[in-house]
């Protein structure tokens, strides 16, 4: 309800309205004047007021005035200096600023390419040269250059699983063969990824540097994501051990249970009867709803091949044991809306943060005039060859070095300045590989710096600033009326309101402006 009411104005915290020769005062209401920006802003929002008929426009002002009333009456209670008032205007300020410095829709496609991407999961196998925990491009080319060996092994004709196996059982390769049953997006490196996922089946990448190492990828298999199911599970568990002399016992136990609900038992009175797993035994071995890539794959390959509502499937055994599976639904590949803020979440947590300010980005830097002195930077990049940016090293060369590194059209940012944020904020990159981490700490640093040009462009964005009056305002009527009208009974409500507002038209002078009210036509746009 409280939001429904917040409908209004003059902030001042951090900025305050100058009123023009070409914004007159149309009201005054206790002495506070109110200029004809803000009735504009307020009474355009309102579909139904048509500011050029005389009966709509009287009535809106009549109805503006009671609201200013209301306001001022809330502004005498000294309601604005509650901690309340002050809290929720200030995380309210804090969401609408966050709204101005980022680009909503370029968000949306982002998030939405990698909702699209999830539609399929990847079967691959690939082979990875580990990289020193930090390295620099002398040590990058020593291991790719073992990784590129192998790669033109591969395209003259070897075996992939053979030379990938062959490299994990030697303890000096530095590389190591692995087999992938499912690639979701958002779990791999990004490079990895977006290579992974422009690739056709059976097709062999060259090296991708990840920040761990280089990676020859094998795609081998596309999967259409099935959705997700429901099942119910009796697990007969097996040893830590895996003892080859119990499992005779366990499948013969398995097999009686099955049986029982064959023969046409409920599964949830043997699920009670047998299974070992404690955490669902008692509601009928019922699991949350899954994916592929939650289970072990024996498990989801034998819910996943359960076609009709209710079937069960004999035995399974995965490394835990026996398991029979009923299965209680089926639902399809989850909606962009069920799956957008849990994406949306996972990308501001990683380097795909990249990805989502990245339309931003762009929109600033022609705003501001942005220009980028490449040669500037490769002496920066040069001095990554010896030095990781974060090291003391990079640092006491960086700081010597003057050139314009860009320029927006107000200021110029020198090579010096950037070192110097480096050193302050190296902590804000994970990239391992100095090149890399250079480029993301210039990447943060050009957005701080278009950022509080944004910051600073808001003192002047008329929009930002009748956002917040109308918001200030919106919480002074909510909780005035929320004492005098709102919380009593609803049948006293319509009485109470007549009589507050007899009350605050006695109580309060107002002047009404007419003479501008009654030319708006010169003022609409």
């Amino acid at each position: 309800m409280k939001k429904i009411f917040i409908v209004l104005v003059s902030f001042n915290f951090c900025f305050a309205y100058a009123q023009k020769v070409e914004d007159p005062t149309v009201m005054t209401v206790a002495n506070i004047e109110v200029p004809l920006s803000e009735f504009l802003f307020l009474a355009q929002k309102d579909s139904e007021v048509d500011l050029l008929n005389k009966k709509s426009l009287e009535n809106y002002v009549e109805l503006f005035k009671n609201f200013k009333l209301k306001v001022a009456e809330a502004m005498s209670l000294r309601i604005q200096e509650s901690l309340m008032f002050r809290d929720e205007l200030s995380n309210y300020q804090a969401q609408l600023m966050a709204s101005y410095l980022s680009d909503r829709e370029g968000e949306v496609q982002e998030i939405r390419k990698v909702y699209e991407r999830g539609k399929e999961l990847l079967k691959l196998s690939h082979i990875i040269f580990l990289l020193p925990e930090i390295s620099l491009p002398t040590d990058t080319l020593e291991v790719y250059t073992k990784a590129y060996n192998v790669y033109k092994r591969l395209m003259n004709g070897e075996d992939f699983t053979t030379i990938g196996q062959a490299l994990e059982a030697d303890e000096n390769s530095g590389a190591h063969y692995a087999d992938n049953d499912y690639l979701f997006p958002l779990q791999a490196p990004k490079v990895f990824e977006d290579v992974a996922y422009t690739m056709s089946e059976g097709e062999i990448s060259a090296p991708v540097r990840t920040p761990v190492g280089f990676h020859i990828i094998r795609l081998n298999q596309r999967i259409a994501d099935p959705g997700r199911v429901l099942v119910a599970h009796i697990l007969i568990k097996a040893s830590d051990d895996n003892d080859p002399d119990e499992e005779p016992v366990l499948l013969k136990i398995a097999n009686e249970a099955y049986e029982r609900i064959r023969k046409g038992e409920e599964f949830e009175k043997i699920a009670k009867e047998y299974s070992d797993d404690e955490h669902t035994r008692e509601i009928g071995g019922v699991l949350p709803l899954f994916g592929l890539g939650t289970m072990v794959m024996p498990f989801e390959q034998a819910a996943f091949s359960l076609e009709q509502i209710g079937d069960v499937s004999a035995p399974v055994r995965t490394r835990f044991g026996y398991h029979i599976l009923k299965l209680l639904d089926k639902r399809e590949y989850p909606s962009y809306e069920e799956m957008e803020q849990s994406i949306y979440v996972t990308m501001k947590q990683g380097e795909w943060k990249h990805e989502l300010s990245k339309t931003f980005d762009e929109r600033q830097k022609a705003k501001f005039g942005y220009t980028f002195n490449q040669e500037a930077y490769n002496e920066l990049l040069k001095l990554c060859e010896d030095y990781f940016p974060a090291d003391t090293g990079f640092y006491n060369l960086a700081i010597t070095m003057t050139k314009s590194l860009m320029r927006t059209k107000e200021t110029n940012h020198l090579q010096d300045e950037f070192a110097e944020y480096v050193r302050l904020k190296a902590s804000l990159s994970s990239k391992t590989y100095s090149g890399d981490m250079l480029n993301e700490m210039f990447l943060f640093f050009v957005r701080e710096i278009m950022t509080e040009l944004e910051k600073r462009d808001l003192e002047n964005n008329q929009e930002f600033i009748q956002l917040i009056n109308e918001y200030h305002d919106g919480i002074l009527l909510f909780e005035v009326s929320s004492t005098r009208v709102w919380d009593k009974p609803v049948e006293e409500q319509a009485k109470l309101e007549k009589e507050w507002l007899e009350e605050l038209n006695k109580k309060y002078k107002v002047d009404i402006n007419w003479k501008v009210l009654n030319n708006l036509k010169n003022y609409l746009k």
